[in-house]
């Protein structure tokens, strides 16, 4: 079978898949969560219970611009996470990936609420906060592989994580933000307390909060293949490995979440940009005149 075949069959196994695995990794969140917390939880699959409530509900939208922006938020992950599985270019992905986001940041100015606003000021600021990161990311399997390529990073000789330790962390760091888990869910929390008022989310409601909801089950999934990424290569049994790492990283921060209060934006965008340059800088030094 060639090489296109099996990157066109792994795109749509990620088109079908990624929200069904994306809405069972939030069902066990909630279960580990509400188990760390001494509670029962909801079922795993309370998930897909919810949005398919939502999609029953009357859609009511501010303006029509929010509806076309939340679309082209969803329609920018599933992109993103296309590219990525098809072994398509690990830059294009990355900006495929800050598109959703600017989608999902206008959507929220266009409203005159204050919470939806101030969400979408935070949702900036958490982009700024991760986005270095993401393209030392690249820039290290670059470094490290001579190739953007997905397809040809999934080919490498060796571990990518021997050479690329600091990235790793840097990544992992910035996960918290992406996976929006504290101590750095500023723009749209998922606790309790929250589900009246939620920052970004504050104007959203049936089929267009469904579709968000849809949206980051297919990013989560879409940021774990970076994980894989870094315990992946030529190696027959390297996918075993790579898909306990992702397991390892996402129960990671779901401790994290649960140990951590939320901080200022002002200490996420400090610490964020600090491991980076300390981390992710260091590293990618390391790549070009050590390694």
């Amino acid at each position: 079978m060639s090489e296109m075949v099996i990157n066109i069959i792994s795109g749509i196994a990620y088109l079908i898949l990624a929200p069904v695995m994306g809405g069972l990794l939030a069902g066990i969140d909630r279960k580990i969560s509400a188990r760390m917390q001494r509670r029962v939880g909801p079922p795993v699959l309370q998930p897909f219970y919810d949005v398919f409530k939502l999609l029953e509900k009357q859609t009511v939208a501010v303006n029509e611009t929010q509806s076309f922006y939340i679309f082209g938020f969803l329609l920018f992950v599933i992109l993103s996470g296309l590219f990525f599985f098809a072994g398509g270019d690990m830059l294009l992905v990355i900006f495929t990936l800050t598109l959703a986001s600017v989608c999902f940041i206008v959507a929220a100015f266009s409203s005159n609420s204050p919470y939806s606003q101030i969400g979408a000021e935070r949702e900036l600021v958490q982009t700024m906060s991760y986005e270095p990161m993401l393209l030392l990311v690249a820039m290290g399997f670059y470094l490290h592989c001579g190739t953007f390529s997905i397809e040809g990073i999934l080919q490498s000789s060796r571990m990518n994580f021997i050479y690329m330790p600091g990235i790793f962390i840097g990544l992992s760091y910035i996960l918290l933000i992406k996976f929006r888990k504290s101590p750095f869910d500023l723009s749209a929390s998922h606790e309790a307390h929250q589900e009246l008022i939620q920052g970004i989310l504050t104007e959203y409601s049936g089929r267009t909060l469904a579709m968000i909801e849809v949206a980051h089950w297919y990013e989560n999934v879409f940021l774990l293949g970076f994980v894989y990424l870094f315990f992946a290569w030529s190696a027959p049994w390297s996918p075993v490995l790579g898909l306990l790492m992702c397991a390892l990283a996402y129960f990671g921060d779901i401790v994290v979440d649960n140990c951590c209060s939320r901080v200022k934006w002002e200490h996420m965008l400090a610490s964020t940009w600090l491991v980076t340059l300390v981390a992710g800088f260091a590293n990618i030094v390391f790549l070009m005149y050590v390694k």
